[in-house]
């Protein structure tokens, strides 16, 4: 289950990928079959990261994150 982390709504548009940048913002960036976008930063607010988290814009235009379950190599087992 995802928790909602910021508090701002991004109004999204088609042709683009959000995500969350090394800075902290949200960043949009053009797909393939959109060639005259460009990159550009959008909304406000600053998120703080958390290790073990992958953050995400939700449906309805926040920030979520949920927790990210990672599978072992069979190396690391032994």
């Amino acid at each position: 289950m995802a928790e909602k982390v910021s508090k701002e709504q991004i109004e999204r548009e088609d042709g683009y990928l959000y995500y969350l940048g090394k800075d902290g913002y949200i960043w949009k960036s053009p797909m393939r079959s959109n060639t005259r976008g460009k990159k550009a930063r959008v909304g406000s607010e600053k998120i703080q990261r958390a290790e073990g988290y992958l953050y995400f814009l939700d449906k309805k235009g926040y920030v979520s994150r949920t927790e990210m379950k990672r599978r072992t190599s069979k190396k690391s087992r032994k």
